[in-house]
């Protein structure tokens, strides 16, 4: 396997030389990679728990939060669920080589357009080990090669993962450097990796404010960001408030630390009264801090006196945390001018009961997914039948939402002719 020890650039060179191999390998083989991926998983469990657990006393040793050490812990389960997700990307169809469309010209020239890797994928990510195996059995599905760059507080983990995955597919026949790690020490070593032009085709970032900026200062590789989540849930005027608590709760307390997670509530005015002081009560008894408008905490009721004011930095802000801010609105149209406002374009959820209403927020929202009448806790490739995902993607160009096999191709043009020349 690649490392680090050997410098950045060697690390992507060899990376570049295996997508070669890579872009070309039959869809059995890939899968048998797959396989050995998820069966050296489960058959060296205990070492890599062994591992983890170092990352989990380095992190309790040095006060990570609640919601960081929830990423960075692996167990039994969650290594079972990894193996399940690789075999899970095997059995989907392979996106290298699919026509995605083609025609004939009238000079009888068949003109298609097929699918074919990326390339070299560099991922950057920070305390999830599991991304480690999830993004090596994306990019392997889709014939990339992948260097891998995590941080520090996730060393021990990501490296024995690293580590299981390029020797399983060695195994099977594919080039070890398909699935390379460099060690995730200092900024010098991600200013390397961002300008690797020629060797890497693309990063994929999953990280903080922090990360987005170190990239966007010295990228020369293109990036594709999987941004940070500034999730909504609105309750319109015709929603089901049970529904709507439901939701709430869901969005922001099933898994408060994830980019998918609610970190705003707002409530349509004429409900308000109604649906404020049931839904701030639960939440609050499932541990929420609430942060409220003035029109919030006057329809709180019993509430209103114990809890604190919302700021714009607030509506701004990804919590990471059992934090929520909670606002009022006129409209639906109200509620989209806000999401848009403060939102991160991840997604964003309604609750109502009118049609109207619906298709005014999926059309008004500028976001990558937008649901009605669901949490928006479902984003995710897994949950999408992707599989897994390297991320999920905010942007609009090339890709958009969770990052699966076919979001890791492009394509070229195969024009066949039978001796046709151009007059």
């Amino acid at each position: 396997m690649a490392t680090a020890a050997i410098g950045v650039a060697d690390t992507c060179l060899a990376a570049r030389e295996a997508s070669l191999a890579l872009a070309t390998l039959d869809t059995a083989t890939k899968d048998a990679a797959l396989e050995a991926i998820a069966s050296a998983l489960e058959d060296r469990a205990p070492e890599i728990l062994e591992a983890n657990a170092r990352d989990m006393q380095a992190g309790s040793d040095d006060g990570l939060s609640a919601a960081l050490m929830d990423r960075l812990e692996l167990d039994d389960a969650r290594l079972k669920g990894i193996a399940s997700d690789v075999r899970t990307i095997a059995a989907l169809p392979d996106p290298v080589g699919e026509t995605i469309e083609g025609h004939r010209l009238d000079n009888g020239l068949d003109v298609r357009r097929v699918r074919v890797p990326l390339g070299v994928v560099a991922v950057v990510y920070e305390a999830r080990p599991n991304v480690t195996i999830d993004c090596s059995a994306l990019c392997l599905k889709s014939g990339n090669a992948i260097v891998l760059r995590g941080s520090s507080m996730a060393s021990h983990s990501n490296a024995v993962l690293a580590q299981v995955a390029s020797a399983a597919v060695a195994s099977v026949g594919v080039p070890a450097a398909a699935i390379s790690l460099v060690s995730g020490g200092d900024r010098d070593e991600l200013r390397q990796l961002a300008t690797q032009d020629g060797l890497v085709d693309l990063i994929i970032p999953r990280g903080g404010e922090g990360l987005k900026a170190a990239l966007k200062e010295h990228a020369t590789v293109p990036v594709m960001y999987a941004a940070a989540g500034n999730c909504h849930v609105y309750v319109d005027e015709t929603a089901d408030l049970d529904d709507a608590i439901a939701i709430a709760l869901n969005a922001k307390v099933q898994r408060p630390g994830v980019c998918n997670a609610a970190e705003t509530l707002l409530v349509h005015s004429s409900v308000a009264a109604g649906f404020l002081p049931r839904a701030l009560t639960e939440l609050r008894e499932a541990g929420v801090e609430l942060r409220v408008d003035g029109r919030a905490r006057a329809a709180s009721g019993a509430l209103a006196d114990s809890l604190a004011d919302a700021s714009d930095e607030d509506w701004a802000t990804e919590y990471h945390a059992l934090i929520l801010s909670v606002g009022v609105v006129d409209s639906v149209d109200e509620a989209v001018q806000h999401i848009n406002r403060y939102g991160s374009g991840h997604s964003e959820a309604i609750v109502t009961g009118s049609t109207s209403a619906a298709q005014a927020f999926t059309g008004g929202v500028d976001a990558a997914c937008v649901y009605v009448n669901a949490s928006t806790r479902f984003t995710d490739g897994g949950v999408f039948g992707m599989g897994a995902e390297i991320g999920n993607s905010t942007q609009k160009l090339h890709a958009r939402g969770p990052i699966g096999v076919r979001e890791l191709t492009s394509y070229k043009f195969v024009v066949e002719g039978s001796g046709q020349i151009r007059e």
